[in-house]
């Protein structure tokens, strides 16, 4: 499916989403901030004319639990303060123009188009951040706004180039059920393969049938900064004027 491309950090998440959606086109991303940024320039040069990320991500809220799915309406640097940013984003390798929050138009008319195929879609936050988040730091994140956290997300937006863009996660663990916690975990991971295999297979179905450009809410869909953590005015990531 030439029109849309799946970015996927992980290989693990790569096979289970082509396990969904075999005709699919999906690029191995990597994990962390670090590669995330380096994939940018492959991606950018991708002629898709729509971008969706998928993977896993861990649950900050009493409410995930393992093989939800959840649709990014926002995207936060979890590693920069939106209000005060001076000296911040080293660990993310983040540059003085990259926003710390983003808003995802594209969120609603994704979750509702996946909704009438029978996948139940959280419209949320997504947060990202350098390294694995456990305890306190979950804590810190969700009283930011996050709902789920992951490595990635918000480093690989900046491939979208004015093109609808989407990140789709599966929560594969929560704070009950944290990485420190193996048998808890496997069981969230396995959950959260079968569900990111099974939204995969969903959205090749709607690709097939009404194109990347409409599913993703067509024009209009691109992302637009909310924050970029000097009190500037928001913009769209198109070059445009917000």
């Amino acid at each position: 499916m030439s029109d849309l491309l799946v970015a996927a950090p992980l290989r693990l998440e790569a096979l289970a989403i082509k396990a969904g959606g075999r005709k699919l086109r999906v690029q191995k991303t990597g994990m962390g901030p670090a590669r995330s940024h380096a994939a940018v320039p492959r991606l950018r040069a991708d002629p898709a004319a729509a971008l969706v990320v998928m993977g896993v991500c861990g649950g900050l809220d009493e409410h995930c639990e393992p093989g939800d799915v959840v649709v990014a309406d926002e995207l936060l640097d979890g590693e920069r303060d939106e209000h005060n940013d001076i000296g911040a984003g080293e660990s993310s390798g983040a540059g003085a123009d990259q926003p710390v929050r983003l808003a995802c138009p594209s969120a609603a008319p994704l979750a509702e188009a996946l909704g009438r195929r029978g996948i139940a879609a959280r419209q949320a936050t997504v947060v990202s951040v350098a390294h694995i988040a456990h305890g306190e730091k979950r804590v810190e994140l969700r009283e930011r706004g996050g709902v789920v956290v992951d490595m990635e997300s918000i480093w690989l937006a900046g491939s979208a180039q004015g093109r609808p863009f989407a990140v789709i996660r599966v929560v594969a663990d929560t704070p009950s059920r944290e990485v420190t916690r193996p048998l808890l975990t496997l069981a969230g991971a396995a959950r959260a393969a079968l569900s990111l295999r099974r939204v995969a297979a969903v959205l090749e179905e709607l690709v097939r049938e009404q194109g990347a450009h409409t599913v993703l809410g067509g024009t209009g869909s691109s992302l637009r900064a909310l924050s970029d953590g000097s009190g500037k005015r928001a913009r769209f990531l198109d070059g445009g004027s917000g």
